[in-house]
């Protein structure tokens, strides 16, 4: 997948194209990210109408992306973990469940931000 030395606006554009893949792949195969995804569809659209300043607006949707960037992170961690075998391993087992936490990080970081921003605390 490397881009074999393409350079400028090549190099960008293989990129975008490598990253894409990557996004339909996790699509496809993380049930957890289409939730996030089509969830997004629904709160960007509410946080950009309830957010009364720019800043607001930034922080409500900022953080929901935040959500399915750390599900892809975590995806790709699982991903290579599978790769290199199927028996049960310690550190195996720790690599995923850290991932999963940090996932469990940004819903709980979408919430509170969410909360302070809606009540007027932020």
């Amino acid at each position: 997948m490397a881009s074999g030395g393409a350079r400028g606006w090549r190099r960008l554009a293989n990129a975008f194209i490598y990253s894409w893949a990557g996004f339909k792949a996790c699509f496809r195969n993380e049930e957890a990210f289409r939730q996030e995804v089509f969830s997004l569809l629904i709160l960007i659209p509410v946080g950009l109408w309830v957010g009364r300043t720019g800043l607001e607006r930034a922080l409500l949707v900022g953080v929901l992306l935040l959500v399915p960037l750390v599900e892809l992170i975590n995806s790709a961690i699982e991903a290579v973990v599978d790769r290199f075998g199927g028996e049960i391993h310690e550190l195996s087992g720790r690599a995923k469940d850290i991932g999963s936490a940090a996932v469990l990080l940004a819903i709980f970081l979408a919430g509170i931000v969410w909360f302070l921003v809606l009540t007027g605390q932020a």
